[in-house]
């Protein structure tokens, strides 16, 4: 069924169709907008949130109207999953239906307790945010956050799954920005040591707040963004639903609301329709908020083969397809980031595999 799923949504991007037969396979769902931490690279600096969870009336609904198609949930947002009392209910309630789940901790919460919850349970994929390797720049982009706390309840997490040899994937993961690149080589280093890390990334900032300047030149819209014919769409704690994560971001509208309508109306809702034919045309700039989006649009080739593979194996796959085309010199570029975000590479970037003996590789210029 997912798999026919993905075939059509193939068949919908190959011929640039603007309604598509098959749903989204990843959902970012923000079971909560509660969080402890004050980060200035956040969008919800700009976007102020309440201190509310998602109601259980919107996540099962939402789970049951998306499980024919969903591979994957995100359950993270502008809030940290932690402070959601029933994050484990909700990880488990997905696992029932037959989708996978990540999640994305800033570490402040994960104590022993919680490590062993989430370790026994059917979560696939964890990501720790850890922006800086010293305390300095930690804390300045951490605010509420104790570098030392943070760090030691990762490295025991790590070390419990190696324990438990748990299957959870973990990626330790730092946002590159002005503050934190020239820590890169140091952050690499540590965490590629640590036992029970799987991958150590590198990330390019996707927000507007700390490069107000970036955003995509016309020849980045040849491609069509693969979000439109993919996913993930973007599920507010109040059952909003937005094209993407950035059309929250960046202030565009939802195109529905879980509960209200279904699934496959707001899918092909008109707003989004529009959007896929412009994007079609080459015209994707013409939409004002991929005009200011700082996301990369991926080659049509990375778009296909991510659906073609289930979605657990195209995040076990786009670290080495981004490390291909970071750092080779490949015959069309794959990976193409905005403007400001690709002066910002030229700077040392990293994505790989837990181990030592795999060090940091510099950019080359092109």
């Amino acid at each position: 069924m997912k798999a026919w799923n993905r075939a059509k949504l193939l068949w919908g991007y190959l011929c640039r169709n603007d309604r598509l037969g098959g749903l989204p396979v990843e959902w970012i769902v923000e079971t909560t907008a509660k969080c402890n931490l004050y980060c200035p690279m956040c969008p919800r600096e700009i976007h102020p949130q309440p201190k509310a969870d998602m109601a259980d009336e919107i996540f099962d609904r939402l789970v049951a109207e998306a499980a024919p198609s969903a591979e994957h949930m995100m359950l993270i947002g502008l809030g940290e999953p932690l402070l959601d009392g029933k994050i484990f209910d909700r990880i488990e309630r997905c696992d029932r239906h037959g989708i996978y789940t990540l999640l994305s901790t800033n570490g402040t919460l994960l104590t022993e307790e919680a490590s062993a919850r989430l370790l026994g349970s059917p979560l696939e994929h964890i990501t720790f945010s850890f922006d800086g390797a010293t305390k300095e720049t930690f804390e300045r982009y951490r605010k509420g956050a104790r570098f030392e706390a943070v760090r030691d309840n990762f490295v025991r997490f790590a070390r419990m799954k190696r324990e438990r040899r748990a299957k959870v994937q973990i990626v330790v993961q730092m946002v590159q920005m002005e503050g934190t690149r020239a820590e890169a080589e140091e952050f690499v280093r540590f965490w590629r040591s640590v036992p029970g890390v799987d991958q150590v990334r590198l990330k390019q900032d996707e927000t507007n707040l700390l490069q107000p300047g970036a955003a995509h030149e016309p020849a980045d819209f040849k491609h069509p963004c693969h979000y439109l014919w993919r996913g993930p769409m973007y599920v507010r704690y109040n059952g909003e639903v937005y094209p993407c994560c950035q059309s929250y971001m960046l202030g565009g509208k939802p195109v529905g609301r879980i509960g209200e309508q279904r699934i496959e109306e707001m899918w092909n809702s008109d707003e989004i329709r529009r959007m896929r034919r412009l994007h079609a045309r080459g015209r994707g700039g013409e939409v004002e908020i991929c005009s200011r989006c700082v996301t990369t649009i991926p080659h049509p080739a990375l778009v296909v083969g991510s659906l073609v593979f289930h979605g657990r194996w195209v995040r076990r796959l786009l670290p080495v397809i981004e490390r291909l085309a970071l750092f080779t010199r490949l015959p069309v570029r794959l990976l193409r980031p905005p403007r400001e975000a690709r002066a910002a590479q030229e700077t040392l970037v990293h994505i790989g595999t837990g181990g030592a003996g795999d060090e940091p590789e510099k950019k080359r210029p092109r």
